[in-house]
C-alpha cells in the first residue's frame, strides 16, 4: 500500500495502483472505457512559438544572462580585432621583404617615380601605399609587439568565452532543474483520467528523454548562437571598415545561405517531431512488454511482440534517418556557399592589391574575416537539426504542462471536526464518457464502524465506487459526504489522509521491508512496525529471511512472492490506522490458510472504523454489516448475507455459482469455431 497524497511524505495509508499501459473497459480498476485507445496523434506546434516559449523560460535569469551578453560582447570584440592586428603584422613583414630589395639611401618617392618611368605602374601604385624604407628589412621589434598584442587579444577572448560558458551553463541547468520540478508538480496535479489515457512508457519518455534533450539543446546552442550572431555583426562592421566593395561581395552569400537553410529546416522539422513521437511510443511498447514478459512467454507471443517492436523500431529508424539526413545537408551546402564567397573575395582582393587600392595585410585580414563571417552562419546551420530536435521535445513537454488539471482545492477547505467514518452517497452519477452510462442516481449510507461489502460482475462499477470516495474522479452529479462534510469541500490530502486502501495489485518501492511497512506512517516506532507485522503475519516469513526486516526489495518486488507482497501492503495499512478503510480484493494473492488468518487480522483492523470491501470470493464477506450487489453501476440489492440469500435474487445466484456448482443461465448465441449455442455455466466473476 502506498501513499496517494498531494503532499510529499504525507502519512497516509492509501494504496495507489500502478497504472498499466492499457486497461480494458470495465477493467479491474474501474478505469474509463477509452483507456485502451492508442496515443492521440501528435500535433506539432510551429517552430517559432515553441522556440520563443522555451527561451521565455530563461527570463528569471535576466541578471546572469546580462553577464553572459556582456562577456560575449567583449570576447567577440577581441576576436574580431585579432585579424586586423595580424593583417598589420603581415604588412610589416611584406614591407620588410620589399624594402630590402630596394636601393638603400633612396626615398620611396624616388623608387615610385623610377617604377612609373619604367612603365611598372601597378608596382608603383602598390609601393606608394606601403610604409617601406628602402634598403631596410623586417622590423622584428615592431613585429614582435604586434604579434604579442594579437596573442593577448586571442587569450583574452578565450578566457572571456570560458567565463561566458560557465555562467551560461549555470543558467541552463537551473532552467532545466525548474522545468523538471514543474513537470513533477504538474503530474501530481493531473487527474487520474489523464494517466488512464497515457501509455506509461510514453509519459516517462517525455519526463526523462525529452527534458534531457532540451537541456542538451540549450547547452549546446545558446552560447554558440549568441557568439555566432555577435561575431557576424562584429565581422561585418570590420569588413565594411576595410573595404565596402569586398563586404558587399561577401554579403551575397547571406541571403543564399538563409534560403538554403530555411528550405531544408522546414522539410526536416516534421521528421524530428515524428522521431520523438516514435521514441516515446517505442519506450511505451518496451515497458509494456518487459512488465508483462512472463505472460508473453506463457501465451507464446514472443514473435508478435518482436514483430511489433521491429515495426515500431523501423518507423523510428526511418523518421530519425530522414530528420538527420535532411538536416545534415545544411552543413555541406553552407561550406559550398562559403567557398564560393572565399574565391570571389580572393580574386577581387588580389586585383585591388595589384592596383594599389588595398594593402596585402588588409586583404589577408579580409580573407580571415570572410572565414569568420561564414563560419558562424555554418555553425547556425549545423545546429538546425539540434535546434529542431530540442524544440520538438519542448513541444511534447509543454503538452504535459498544458494538460487540464484536476479541479482546484477549495479556498477555505472544510475539515471533519469529529471523525467517525460515516459515508453517504446522495444521488451520485458518474460516467467516464458522456455517451456511456455507468453510475446513475446512486444513494447509500455506510454507518460508522460498519463493513460494507461490494460485489457484482466485472464492469459493475465496484472499484469506480471507491475511487469516487478517494476523489480520483470527480462526480457528474450528486455528492459524497464524510461525517456530514462534502468531500469536494475538503483538501484532497486531508481526505485521503483519513482513508486507507489495500488493492489487489500491490505496490512496493525499492527499499527495505521495514521502510515499506512504515511508508503509511513514517514516524512510527520500531515497536509499532513490529506489532503491525506480527498482526498481519508478515513477521512469520520475514524472520526466515537472512536480513530480516532489513531485506531490500527491488523495484519490481521480485525477491518476495505475490502473497508476501500482499501481506506487506496489509501491514502498511494496519500501521497507518486510518478512519476509513478500503479493501479491494486484498487477500487474492495469499494461500487459503493465510487468508483465514488475515481475515481475523483484518477484522481487528476494521473494528471501530468504516470499511468498504470489494470481493469476488463471497466467503470473505459473509460477516459484512451490509452487502451491496451492483450491476451496471446500479445497486440492485442490498442487505446482510442471510437476507440476500433469502431474497433469492442476483446475489443468491452469484453465491450459488461459487458454492453450489455450475448454474445454467440464459441461452447464448453460437460463437464461430466454438460450437453450437447452448446453456452456459455462471462462474464467479474475476474482474471488477
Amino acid at each position: 500500500m502506498s501513499g496517494h497524497t498531494d503532499r510529499p511524505g504525507g502519512a497516509t495509508a492509501v494504496e495507489e495502483k500502478a497504472t498499466p499501459k492499457r486497461l480494458p473497459p470495465g477493467g479491474r480498476r474501474g478505469g474509463p472505457p477509452h483507456m485502451n485507445m492508442g496515443m492521440p496523434a501528435e500535433k506539432a506546434m510551429n517552430f517559432g512559438p515553441s522556440a520563443r516559449r522555451l527561451l521565455g523560460r530563461l527570463r528569471p535569469h535576466r541578471l546572469p544572462l546580462a553577464g553572459v551578453l556582456g562577456l560575449a560582447l567583449l570576447s567577440v570584440g577581441l576576436s574580431v580585432t585579432g585579424p586586423k592586428v595580424l593583417g598589420h603584422a603581415t604588412d610589416i613583414i611584406f614591407s620588410g621583404v620589399i624594402g630590402r630589395q630596394l636601393p638603400a639611401g633612396s626615398s620611396v618617392d624616388q623608387v615610385v617615380a623610377g617604377a612609373r618611368a619604367a612603365g611598372n605602374d601597378n608596382f608603383a601604385d602598390m609601393l606608394a601605399r606601403m610604409q617601406v624604407v628602402p634598403g631596410v628589412g623586417i622590423d622584428f621589434t615592431r613585429l614582435g609587439r604586434v604579434l604579442a598584442l594579437a596573442l593577448a587579444l586571442y587569450v583574452g577572448a578565450s578566457l572571456l568565452m570560458w567565463a561566458q560558458g560557465w555562467l551560461l551553463n549555470g543558467v541552463v541547468q537551473r532552467t532545466v532543474l525548474r522545468l523538471r520540478a514543474e513537470v513533477e508538480e504538474k503530474l501530481n496535479r493531473l487527474p487520474l483520467p489523464y494517466f488512464d489515457r497515457q501509455p506509461r512508457g510514453e509519459l516517462l519518455s517525455r519526463v526523462t528523454n525529452d527534458i534531457d534533450n532540451i537541456a542538451q539543446t540549450l547547452q549546446q546552442t545558446l552560447s554558440q548562437l549568441l557568439t555566432a550572431l555577435l561575431t557576424v555583426v562584429g565581422v561585418l562592421a570590420m569588413m565594411f571598415w576595410i573595404s565596402p566593395l569586398l563586404a558587399l561581395v561577401a554579403l551575397v552569400a547571406v541571403p543564399l545561405s538563409v534560403l538554403v537553410t530555411s528550405r531544408i529546416a522546414k522539410r526536416s522539422q516534421g521528421r524530428f517531431i515524428a522521431q520523438w513521437t516514435h521514441t516515446g511510443e517505442l519506450n511505451g511498447q518496451i515497458e509494456e512488454a518487459y512488465t508483462g514478459h512472463e505472460l508473453v512467454k506463457v501465451f507464446g507471443r514472443q514473435k508478435e511482440v518482436e514483430a511489433a517492436f521491429h515495426a515500431k523500431n523501423e518507423e523510428l529508424f526511418r523518421a530519425s534517418f530522414g530528420a538527420q539526413f535532411i538536416s545534415g545537408i545544411i552543413m555541406p551546402a553552407m561550406f559550398f556557399i562559403g567557398n564560393l564567397s572565399y574565391v570571389a573575395i580572393a580574386v577581387v582582393g588580389g586585383l585591388r592589391v595589384a592596383s594599389g587600392s588595398m594593402s596585402l595585410g588588409d586583404v589577408q585580414a579580409f580573407i580571415q574575416y570572410s572565414r569568420q563571417f561564414t563560419q558562424p552562419l555554418t555553425q547556425v546551420a549545423s545546429m538546425a537539426n539540434l535546434l529542431q530536435s530540442g524544440v520538438a521535445s519542448a513541444e511534447r513537454v509543454f503538452a504535459v504542462l498544458d494538460a487540464e488539471e484536476q479541479s482546484a482545492e477549495p479556498a477555505r477547505p472544510a475539515r471533519v471536526a469529529d471523525p467517525h467514518g460515516r459515508v453517504e452517497f446522495a444521488h451520485v452519477s458518474f460516467r467516464y464518457l458522456p455517451e456511456q452510462p455507468l453510475i446513475d442516481d446512486l444513494s447509500l449510507v455506510a454507518e460508522p464502524g460498519h463493513t460494507v461489502a461490494i460485489v457484482g460482475p466485472t464492469g459493475a462499477g465496484k472499484t469506480t465506487l471507491v475511487n469516487l470516495i478517494m476523489r480520483f474522479y470527480e462526480l457528474d452529479a450528486g455528492r459524497i459526504t464524510l461525517d456530514g462534510v462534502d468531500i469536494t469541500t475538503m483538501r484532497r490530502d486531508e481526505l485521503r489522509g483519513r482513508i486507507g486502501m489495500v488493492l489487489q495489485d500491490t505496490w512496493l518501492f525499492g527499499g527495505t521491508i521495514r521502510d515499506n511497512i512504515a511508508y503509511g506512517r513514517p514516524d512510527a516506532t520500531e515497536e509499532e512496525i513490529l506489532a503491525a507485522a506480527r498482526a498481519t503475519f508478515v513477521d512469520r516469513f520475514v524472520r526466515s529471511l537472512p536480513d530480516g526486516y532489513d531485506t531490500v526489495i527491488d523495484e519490481e518486488g521480485s525477491n518476495v512472492s505475490a502473497g508476501e507482497k500482499q501481506l506487506i501492503t496489509i501491514a502498511r495499512a494496519f500501521l497507518a490506522e486510518p478512519s476509513l478503510l478500503i479493501l479491494d480484493e486484498a487477500t487474492s494473492s495469499v494461500d487459503t490458510r493465510t487468508e483465514v488468518l488475515l481475515q481475523r487480522a483484518m477484522a481487528a483492523l476494521r473494528s471501530d472504523r468504516t470499511s468498504f470491501v470489494i470481493a469476488h470470493r463471497l466467503s470473505t464477506i459473509r460477516d459484512a454489516d451490509l452487502i451491496l450487489m451492483m450491476e451496471r453501476g446500479r445497486i440492485v440489492e442490498q442487505g446482510s448475507h442471510d437476507e440476500l440469500l433469502a431474497a433469492n435474487g442476483a446475489y443468491a445466484r452469484l453465491y450459488r455459482s461459487q458454492f453450489a456448482g455450475a448454474v445454467l443461465t440464459d441461452e447464448i448465441p453460437p460463437v464461430p469455431g466454438v460450437g453450437p449455442a447452448g446453456p452456459r455455466p455462471a462462474v464467479a466473476p474475476a474482474g471488477n
